[in-house]
């Protein structure tokens, strides 16, 4: 599938820059991903995964879909983690397929290669643009020197689902899904003329000494209603951390208990050879065991894969809130200061030229400030939705986990008391 893009324009939010939270990236490449070449991933073959984005959709289950999933008129998916090599670094693209039933995309399918630095460019494009909507975080980058495993089985497919989860966000969003750059990314064959695109070296730093200068001299008078909102999300924050730290305490017990199941059935099952007496429940205690340890296993695993993911995301989530946050109260403290700057004019064209800058910021921050409560709405009803669906898995995950294992131990306790019943009847006898 040909990844052209569209002549036709997509609407766009748009909105004056905010540089406080961009990043100056002087390299384009930042983020090369040195790694020990895992054989898995040098062919990029998967036999589970659908070949054609059509044949994806039909069997793809779109948990992503807001409450009225006939309405969705685009679908994204990220799959296919792929290893390339070069003579300076190794790196993983990930094969992001797209449907959709949009007037604006010269097709319906599109099947593109991105790597992490593609989601980056995504991401910091979205927000330069749209300074107080919630972009959705992206994973850690993970990088730290010496950490070549991080390009795990388990790491590459983390990863791969949080990329998945992250477009998807888009995609469901009224606004961030009609950025030209949204589609861009998701049509281009090559995302490089692309990158190049956009205000130079100079305009971004002026742009950024601006923010910051805007961060340091601070509100006066932050609406009441952000005020809140920046109290929940501290409160929130701490909430979240604790409770991905706790449960990352939770997972090295399971694992630590793991290692001793396994260790003792092979122990119980050697024993039962030398001791003729009680070899029929030495090798019962080691088939129990082992059962155990099958379903401790599961358990883990589902709390590896179900609920710390989801915790860790709004962990980052929080962070995210806080740079949107911080980005609305830079332009309030802008248009504040001109404010003060247009009281000290003394030519009345000095006042004209920094009147028409006070009113285009007021609108600007008319513009932030609603954007804010309409998405900080949203991301409440998805944050609720999310947290209760994971809260609700483990929940029922751990009642399946106990009742396995009770159901062991209680098979147990019954073989035990009908072989001392059995031979209480022979000694009658």
């Amino acid at each position: 599938m040909s990844g052209a893009v569209g002549d036709n324009n997509t609407p766009t939010a748009t909105n004056p820059e905010d540089l406080a939270e961009r990043m100056l990236d002087l390299d384009e490449d930042d983020d090369l991903e040195v790694f020990s070449k895992e054989p898995a991933f040098m062919d990029g073959s998967n036999a589970s995964i659908p070949t054609s984005p059509g044949s994806m959709l039909n069997q793809y289950k779109f948990e992503e879909e807001e409450d009225s999933p006939d309405a969705k008129d685009i679908f994204v998916m990220v799959d296919n983690p792929e290893s390339h090599v070069t003579t300076i670094e190794t790196y993983i693209t990930y094969r992001v397929l797209t449907k959709t039933s949009r007037s604006e995309f010269d097709a319906s399918e599109y099947e593109v290669r991105r790597r992490y630095q593609d989601f980056l460019w995504l991401k910091g494009k979205l927000e330069e643009a749209n300074p107080t909507l919630i972009v959705h975080p992206l994973p850690e980058k993970f990088v730290m020197k010496g950490m070549v495993e991080r390009f795990s089985d388990d790491f590459v497919e983390t990863r791969k689902r949080a990329l998945h989860r992250f477009l998807n966000r888009i995609a469901d969003h009224p606004i961030l899904s009609c950025s030209e750059d949204f589609k861009i990314f998701l049509t281009a064959e090559e995302l490089g003329t692309h990158k190049k695109q956009g205000p130079g070296f100079l305009s971004r730093l002026g742009d950024t000494m601006r923010s910051v200068a805007a961060s340091v001299r601070g509100v006066r008078t932050r609406p009441e209603e952000f005020t809140a909102i920046q109290d929940y999300v501290e409160a929130f924050s701490l909430k979240m951390t604790s409770l991905d730290k706790v449960t990352q305490r939770i997972i090295k017990e399971h694992k630590e208990y793991l290692e001793e199941l396994k260790e003792g059935a092979p122990i119980y099952a050697s024993w039962s050879d030398i001791e003729e007496e009680l070899s029929e429940p030495l090798k019962m205690m080691a088939s129990s065991l082992d059962r155990c340890y099958r379903e401790t296993e599961e358990q883990v695993l589902q709390l590896s894969d179900g609920l710390v993911p989801t915790l860790h995301e709004y962990v980052l989530c929080t962070d995210t809130l806080k740079a949107v946050l911080r980005r609305r109260d830079n332009i309030q403290a802008e248009l504040e200061g001109k404010t003060e700057t247009l009281a000290s004019r003394k030519t009345e064209a000095d006042s004209d030229a920094m009147k028409y800058e006070i009113d285009k910021l007021e609108d600007r921050l008319e513009w932030a400030n609603n954007a804010l409560k309409a998405d900080w709405s949203r991301w409440q009803a998805r944050m609720r939705t999310d947290l209760r669906s994971a809260f609700t898995r483990t929940a029922e995950k751990n009642v399946d986990y106990y009742e396995k294992c009770l159901a062991v131990w209680e098979s147990f306790l019954l073989s035990q008391k009908t072989e001392e019943g059995e031979g209480g009847n022979v000694l009658d006898s």
